[in-house]
Parts: C-alpha cells; structure tokens; sequence
C-alpha cells in the first residue's frame, strides 16, 4: 500500500491507475480506524480495482468547543490495518492541501434542507464543514465509487444529494453499521465512554429496535413511539438530542401509509455524543 500526502503525488498515481483503466472508490475517513471502516474498504475492493483511503480530520467541520484537538489519532496502526487488508493508497494530506487558500478563503459547498433537521440543528454548520471537504476529497481523486456507512445516515442522505445536484459521476455505497456484540454502533468516538458508561450505551440501539418492531407490528403513532423511547433513554443515563422516525427517502415527515422508515437517534452519555439508526420496512 503506498502513503501519499501530497497532491501532486496522489494525483500522479491515480493518472497511472486511470491509464491503466481502473476503476477507482474512495473511503473518506478521519482516521482512528475500527471494523465499521475495514468494512467499508472490503467493500469498496469489490466495486473497484484500487481503494484510496483518506485520513483528514477536517477542522471545517467541528463546531466552536467540540472534540477537534482530542479526537482520536493513530496514523500509523491505521496504516498497518489498511496494509493488512490491502488497501491500494492511504491518502493523508494536511490542512494547506486540502484548504490551500486557508480555511477562511475556501470555496464552499452546502446542502440546503437536508442538512438542517436533527444533527445538522444540533451541530450547527457541521454538514456544511462535511460536504465542503467532500467534495474538495472527490475532486481530487475523481472516484468512480465513493462508499459510507449506515451508522452517519443523514450524512449520507446529503453526500447522495450533493453529487446529484453537481451531477457528479460517483456511485455512492451504503454499507450497514458495524457493531459490537451488544449492539453498540462502532465509532472512534466511543473511546470516550467509561466503563460504566460503556455498559449503558448499547440502550440507545435497544431503543430503536423496540420502536421499529412496534412499527413493524402496525403502530402508527410515532410521536409517541419517539417520546417512550426518549424517556427510556433519559431513565437509562443519556441526554437525548433527538429522537425520530422519519421517511427513509429524505428524512421528510411520514404519513401513515409510507413504507420505509428510519428511526434515528442522539444522545450525550458523559463525554461521548452517540448517533445510531434503524431503517425499517412496513
């Protein structure tokens, strides 16, 4: 696997790849990686002859007090892992290459409605920091496969979206969340749990999974579904952002006759800020 930070070097080995009449899919990550993102790039190698890897903890898209100088890196057991699995380039660029007029001068690119609702008013001007470097990561390796997990669901609603609307040439993969063995969603962020915490935090997806066997089960009543399961995550120890079930497509609001559904959720529990989902089919 090569190690490349540098532009022109990426782009010379994608020239390359491209003579040679590869298809390409890019991973975008943030590093600290777990099974949830060796998932994504075994997939990745089946709709690609070469999987590029990017390690980019984007500043963009960290609000004022959150987690950016704390979150999680390991550069180089991440190297090892993607080695080990065989992947065909890591691509770990700084700051000045990704924003190389600065972050304040940088062209930007936001998604209007989708990236409004639920994460995106509790983290405001996240998803604008997410579609910005995005983007900025498709222009410079021109994937012909970009592929996300499940657990970001929002966030891969508004990828889909943006490359729609700029018409972009990339197939967007979703790959279902990894979890634990007790149902926790696997995330870097989980490392801020504590024990206590970490016996606590599989709730959140016992929660969703009851909403989702009672709608399959013909409730309708989805305010109060989503109240039962904020209190149940609020009896249990988290502090509940959002809970809700909306319309698998677009996040619109359901009516009673629609079919496929996602439940999502958010909660703080101690220092750690857990999303999950379920996509439910009725």
């Amino acid at each position: 696997m090569r190690v490349v930070e540098s532009k022109a070097d990426l782009q010379q080995q994608i020239r390359q790849w491209r003579h040679d009449g590869d298809h390409i899919a890019i991973v975008p990550t943030m590093g600290n990686l777990h099974a949830g993102h060796i998932s994504l790039v075994k997939l990745a190698q089946d709709y690609a002859e070469r999987v590029v890897v990017t390690l980019f903890v984007n500043p963009t898209q960290f609000a004022e007090g959150e987690d950016f100088e704390d979150y999680p890196r390991s550069r180089e057991s991440d190297s090892m892992r993607l080695k080990k699995i065989g992947a065909d380039l890591l691509f770990a660029p700084d700051v000045a290459t990704v924003y190389p007029f600065g972050i304040e001068n940088a062209t930007t690119i936001s998604v209007p409605g989708l990236t409004e609702n639920f994460c995106g008013a509790s983290r405001p001007g996240h998803f604008h920091g997410v579609t910005t470097v995005v983007a900025r990561l498709f222009f410079l390796v021109r994937p012909d496969v970009a592929v996300f997990g499940q657990k970001d669901y929002q966030q891969q609603l508004i990828i889909r979206r943006m490359i729609d609307d700029l018409a972009l040439p990339i197939r967007v993969i979703t790959v279902p969340t990894v979890r634990e063995d007790d149902g926790l969603a696997m995330s870097s962020r989980n490392a801020y749990l504590s024990d206590v915490e970490r016996a606590v935090a599989p709730v959140l997806y016992s929660a969703l999974r009851e909403i989702g066997a009672r709608l399959k089960n013909g409730r309708r009543d989805y305010e109060a579904l989503e109240e039962k399961a904020w209190a149940a995550l609020s009896d249990a120890g988290f502090k509940p952002e959002y809970v809700a079930i909306r319309r698998a497509l677009d996040l619109s609001v359901p009516d009673r006759h629609c079919d496929e559904l996602v439940v999502l959720a958010a909660a703080h529990l101690g220092r750690a800020r857990l999303i999950d989902n379920v996509v439910v089919t009725v």
